[in-house]
């Protein structure tokens, strides 16, 4: 154990220390994170500078880091969203694994020497592409929440659902004598009651679980909470032999309409960045160089043929599903690559003597060539093809419910003040999302048709992951006086255009968000006392345009003195302005009883 502490310590420092060095460089000249992650994995793996030997175990290892990332999508993906997609995941998805696989089949069988068997179990592979690659190209052009990463993600979706029947078909083929051999449909029959399973728990066990842990306010133990259930589902896919990705991500989507969507994805994201950059170094790994040497010239020909064939079948395919052929274009190259379960299909083929050791290592530098292409493929296509400006421009299936699209209000603070501020902002059809801690809370405003987040609206994290990049205002409604100090300015500098409405306790905290930055602030008990001056005013027989009159002078002497008390920062400056007797209205100015202007 000693002994294994100090090279586990020392593969983590080579791992950040490759990451820090050359994945800010590869961002800096435009290539994309992704290839830098790869390029670091090359250095450091066993064909170059050996600092790392182990790649099949780091590689294993580093497959959480597309559990998380598939988690982190199903949160995103409401099921009436996923449902929306369901043409494009059965329609187009079936289609593009079924045909790349064949197409690429015949490839194999025209550039090599593999019997049909063994070509059919390696072309089906080569025709699925890379998730964690595809989302995070996505996300670094802000296309994922776009029709056209929408109809790109449908395609992955379907190809994770198609490992169960590409286990099947190898394991009809092998050559190497099983004692008890499993029948397809018991897997097929296993995967339904392990999603079946997955959804029961996520429906109805999970949310309850994270409400006894957001009423308590354990914060260590929420984010423990996530990754257990991140991991549990992974735990029983992978006990089943199924796929890891998938049960995560169908656990994201039993928890995409939870109040605590918002917080679950901003507590995963920073393992999910970690382990997903972890993993495309592990691919980098995993590149066998003497193989690539020994094998030059039919590895560039299967490279070629492989996303060659792949661009054509799924732009053909996208364009006949109503892309237009720039996009479909674009789609093509984008998912040309191959993918990651194709190291652990290749490695059944060999387990099944179909493949030999060195055809399986041949294949997976196939996959791994085209990652380290596809960010430089792309952006080409992007150049190419002249992508408009208005990415988010809809070509395909819309997505329903989506709180995503900007113009929306986020506010912080579902309570007394803030469910008045949702009906008046639901009155004129804007877009809303609520954010509060209070588990009981969100529970009650459920029942009356409301949605709230589960979160600290004071974190900037929670805030971005709710989309205050795209927000019209953001709105505090807390309850109580809280600091602004630490608050207000990390916003303001990140999004010094967003206007922020606050809503403050008494005059002192009036005063605190004022010097904080904030001009938008009202006091949360300033109308009501108002409004009940002028109920006793008009109780005692005062006329009304008396009452207007006092309340005008009222409000002009407090804002004045407000004024006053932020510049000076003093709650003694400008106490000469408090009313302290009778003021003379008995004939007052005819102008000063007109309208009455807007504080």
């Amino acid at each position: 154990m000693a002994a294994a502490e100090p090279n586990l310590l020392r593969d983590a420092v080579v791992y950040l220390a490759a990451a820090v060095v050359l994945v800010p460089l590869f961002v800096r000249f435009r290539l994309g994170a992704v290839l830098g992650y790869l390029a670091a994995g090359i250095l450091i793996g066993p064909s170059l500078l050996g600092l790392v030997a182990n790649a099949q175990q780091t590689l294993h290892f580093a497959e959480f880091g597309v559990v998380l990332l598939l988690f982190v999508i199903g949160l995103e993906l409401q099921p009436s969203r996923l449902w929306a997609l369901r043409r494009d995941i059965f329609g187009l998805g079936a289609a593009q694994v079924i045909l790349c696989g064949l197409a690429l089949t015949g490839l194999l069988l025209a550039l090599t020497s593999l019997t049909w068997q063994a070509a059919l179990v390696v072309g089906l592979p080569l025709g699925l592409s890379s998730t964690a690659l595809v989302i995070q190209l996505l996300g670094e052009r802000q296309l994922a929440a776009t029709a056209f990463g929408e109809r790109s993600f449908a395609m992955l979706l379907f190809q994770d659902l198609a490992i169960v029947p590409l286990l099947t078909v190898v394991a009809a083929l092998s050559r190497a004598p099983v004692a008890n051999p499993e029948p397809g449909w018991l897997m097929a029959a296993k995967t339904l009651g392990a999603l079946a399973f997955l959804v029961a728990v996520g429906r109805w066990v999970l949310p309850r679980l994270f409400r006894i842990i957001g009423t308590l306010g354990a914060r260590e133990a929420f984010v423990a909470a996530a990754l257990l259930s991140v991991l549990g589902s992974a735990l029983l896919m992978a006990s089943l032999g199924l796929s890891m990705a998938l049960g995560a991500f169908v656990a994201g989507v039993m928890l995409a309409e939870s109040p605590y969507r918002h917080a679950l994805e901003t507590d995963i994201e920073p393992f999910r960045g970690l382990m997903l950059g972890l993993f495309f170094i592990a691919i980098g790994m995993s590149l066998d160089l003497a193989v690539m040497r020994d094998n030059l010239g039919l590895l560039i020909a299967l490279v070629v043929g492989v996303m060659a064939v792949k661009t054509v079948v799924i732009a053909a395919l996208a364009r006949q599903f109503g892309t237009d052929w720039r996009r479909a274009g674009e789609m093509g190259m984008l998912l040309a690559q191959g993918g990651e379960f194709g190291f652990v299909l290749f490695g059944e083929a060999e387990r099944g003597l179909l493949i030999s050791h060195s055809a399986a290592q041949l294949f997976g530098a196939v996959v791994t060539c085209s990652m380290a292409l596809t960010p430089l493929l792309f952006r080409l296509a992007m150049r190419l093809f002249e992508r408009a400006e208005d990415a988010g421009r809809r070509d395909g299936p819309e997505a329903a419910g989506s709180a995503g699209h900007g113009g929306h209000v986020v506010l912080v603070g579902s309570g007394r003040v803030g469910q008045v501020i949702a009906q008046m902002l639901r009155a004129r059809g804007q877009a809303l999302t609520a954010i509060d801690l209070d588990a009981e809370l969100i529970d009650i405003t459920a029942r009356f048709g409301n949605t709230v987040f589960w979160g600290d609206g004071t974190r900037l994290d929670i805030l971005r992951t709710a989309g205050i990049e795209r927000a019209a205002a953001l709105v505090f409604a807390i309850d109580g006086q809280w600091d602004p100090a630490p608050v207000v300015a990390p916003i303001q500098a990140e999004w010094p255009d967003l206007p922020i409405i606050a809503r403050a306790y008494d005059r002192t905290h009036a005063i605190a968000l004022r010097q904080a930055g904030l001009d938008h602030v009202t006091r949360e008990t300033l109308e009501s006392a108002v409004m009940m001056g002028r109920d006793v005013l008009a109780t005692l027989g005062t006329p009304d345009t008396v009452i207007d009159a006092i309340e005008a002078e009222y409000r002009r002497r407090d804002l004045e003195r407000l004024d006053l008390q932020v510049i000076s920062g003093d709650m003694m400056t400008g106490a000469d302005t408090i009313i302290r007797g009778a003021i003379d209205l008995a004939a007052p100015d005819p102008a000063a009883l007109g309208e009455i202007p807007p504080a």
